[in-house]
């Protein structure tokens, strides 16, 4: 299990019913776990998007008697200084977007710690004939990608890339056609349509199985195995370094559990040089 300040966080709001605000509040802690035990409640309010009794409510259904408590807490569970402060004024725009994904990194290589439940998830995958992958807007390239390098290794990968009514019939056709799991990529901001596609899929009997930017994504509670990746914030759009790693990391777990992996990548570079597909 990691032990970073973000999975410390984490497991701090485990366990406790939040509402989609309080939701919001930790996701928003999590993403910036060392900044926030130096923040005001004013200030965590203003980075939530929530107003500031919202972080109230929230210390208090966390078991502290306010705010100021929760902090203590998080100053004695997180790291005694801001991450990066000898050289975060040093950094333009451009490197502090940069040195945020590395941290986002480092995060992902924590969790990797207790590699059970990316071994678990693979072998989910590998069983799943055919295997849906959904992905959504922003979620899209990291749904394409793992379906690409996918399609080398497992007999039938199905993407899952545009929304729209025909979305419920092609995992209705997976369903029908064996599939046990469905793969998803979900990231900000979520679809509703995600949300969505992620509950009828669990009632017609699939495993979901979730590459979230967090724990508290508002697909967490209609997924059988969520595994968190945070996201970039630093630039005008989310940068997903940490999402698309771990989308590899997926595809080495699920090669692991697939018996026929090893021959399937041989025989696909033996067509490929045959027809001269790629330039040396």
């Amino acid at each position: 299990m990691s032990d970073g300040p973000a999975a410390r966080l984490q497991a701090l709001f485990e366990g406790h019913r939040l509402t989609p605000t309080q939701r919001r509040i930790a996701h928003c802690m999590v993403r910036g776990a060392a900044e926030v035990p130096f923040l005001s409640s004013v200030e965590l309010a203003e980075l939530a998007g929530v107003s500031q009794p919202s972080v109230t409510r929230f210390a208090v259904a966390l078991g502290f008697d306010g705010y100021p408590a929760l902090r203590r807490h998080l100053r004695e569970v997180a790291p005694a200084e801001r991450a990066g402060a000898e050289h975060g004024d040093a950094y333009n725009e451009y490197q502090q977007a940069v040195q945020g994904e590395i941290e986002n990194l480092r995060q992902l290589s924590a969790m990797l710690a207790d590699p059970a439940p990316v071994q678990e998830a693979g072998r989910l995958l590998a069983a799943s004939v055919p295997l849906p992958v959904l992905g959504l807007r922003a979620a899209s390239s990291q749904a394409r990608g793992f379906a690409y390098f996918a399609g080398k290794v497992h007999p039938d990968v199905r993407l899952l890339d545009e929304g729209g009514s025909m979305l419920e019939d092609r995992i209705d056709a997976a369903r029908y056609d064996g599939a046990t799991a469905l793969l998803c990529f979900a990231l900000p901001r979520h679809p509703r349509e995600v949300v969505d596609t992620l509950e009828r899929s669990r009632r017609a009997g699939l495993t979901v199985v979730t590459v979230a930017d967090s724990a508290f994504a508002p697909v967490a509670r209609h997924s059988d195995l969520l595994i968190p990746a945070p996201v970039g914030t630093g630039l005008a759009f989310d940068t997903a370094c940490a999402p698309m790693l771990l989308g590899r990391v997926l595809l080495e777990a699920m090669a692991d559990a697939l018996p026929d992996a090893q021959a399937r990548l041989e025989a696909f570079d033996a067509r490929a040089a045959a027809r001269g597909l790629f330039v040396e």
